[in-house]
């Protein structure tokens, strides 16, 4: 079995930076990526980006490319989402998600199902 617990979640302001945090454990030798997804009210839960466990390859959605960047620390087990120049749209919860399935495509890491170990989320929330 896989754990993930993220953290760092809060209140800030349009512009400002946060960063979360991913806390991998268990198993984690049996993990190929971790990806991070938010969902805001109302709204399906979307890609944000991910981060391949073995080569830290990253792929993100188009509207954070150049204001989100994942990172990992391997001595840690940990995964991060830095987020800077936050937008009010940013809002939702963000969740961290593993999976230890192996896909040639990265297609299918953009997608929830891939990912069968789920944390229980972190509010972000930016305020105008």
């Amino acid at each position: 079995q896989v754990q993930v617990v993220e953290s760092g979640g809060g209140l800030v302001q349009a512009g400002d930076s946060l960063r979360l945090s991913c806390e991998v454990s268990g198993r984690t030798f049996t993990i190929y990526t971790v990806g991070w997804f938010r969902q805001a009210p109302g709204k399906e839960r979307e890609f944000v980006g991910f981060i391949r466990w073995s080569g830290g390859n990253t792929h993100y959605k188009d509207s954070v490319k150049g204001r989100f960047t994942i990172s990992r620390e391997n001595a840690k087990n940990t995964v991060y989402l830095q987020m800077n120049s936050l937008k009010v749209e940013d809002t939702a919860v963000y969740y961290c998600a593993a999976s230890s399935l192996s896909y040639p495509s990265e297609n299918y890491y953009m997608a929830p199902r891939t990912y069968g170990y789920w944390g229980q989320g972190t509010q972000v929330t930016v305020s105008s």
